[in-house]
């Protein structure tokens, strides 16, 4: 690996996690030596790259530091034209769209060299067969999710049965063919997960759900975190 693209990938681990990284973790990944890192990272700070720490105890890369946003590398745009293609065939029409124009900005942005990793990946996403349609305004589900609001859902289940639920909503699984709605329901007490094609009728609902997100979605992470839609 050139010097130059080793010290951009230093960068890249250390934007990557927030925790202080060691020397020997970052050489491990890179496949060089603990002295090579450590030499590198006192360029890095040379150039006024915000990484702090020391030998023994680690480093970090200050908030707020960034690159160029498209300076990618051919497995990252593999990477990123892979998932686009994904989203574009399983997820709603909005962000199917979105994964579409995000292929065309990468081909438009990156350097002509790079363009056949985009236009011609060597990897390729299978195009949805069947998808289940949703019964719920996506787009305004994802802003209820960013804003932390409530909805107010009337759920039929599998065999058929209505329920209604005031949920406060956590996150979307798009799996092949559903898609679930990932929640805390204040009638069971507990988190859950909706099928989005079995919603009968959706209130978005302006009142804010008490807790903070961030903290109701570190909860739902240390549960279940896409149970089967149960009935209960």
């Amino acid at each position: 690996m050139r010097r130059a693209d080793r010290l951009f990938q230093i960068i890249q681990v250390l934007r990557r996690t927030r925790k202080p990284l060691t020397a020997d973790a970052i050489a491990a990944e890179l496949e060089t030596s603990k002295r090579t890192i450590y030499r590198d990272i006192a360029t890095l700070i040379g150039q006024r790259v915000p990484i702090r720490g020391e030998a023994g105890m680690g480093y970090i890369l200050e908030k707020g530091f960034d690159l160029p946003p498209l300076m990618l590398t051919p497995d990252e745009i593999e990477a990123a034209v892979l998932g686009a293609q994904w989203v574009a065939g399983h997820a709603d029409p909005t962000l199917s769209r979105a994964a579409d124009d995000l292929i065309a900005k990468i081909a438009d942005t990156v350097p002509e060299r790079l363009r056949p990793f985009v236009l011609e990946p060597a990897s390729r996403a299978r195009p949805v067969w069947r998808s289940e349609p949703d019964r719920i305004d996506m787009v305004r589900t994802r802003a209820q999710i960013h804003e932390g609001r409530k909805i107010a859902l009337r759920y039929r289940d599998e065999q058929g049965r209505d329920s209604e639920r005031t949920i406060w909503p956590v996150a979307i699984g798009y799996l092949e063919a559903v898609r679930l709605l990932a929640a805390w329901c204040e009638l069971r007490n507990d988190f859950r997960s909706f099928r989005t094609d079995r919603v009968v009728d959706a209130d978005y609902l302006g009142e804010k759900y008490p807790e903070r997100r961030d903290v109701l979605r570190a909860k739902w992470r240390q549960s279940l975190v896409w149970e089967r839609p149960s009935d209960t």
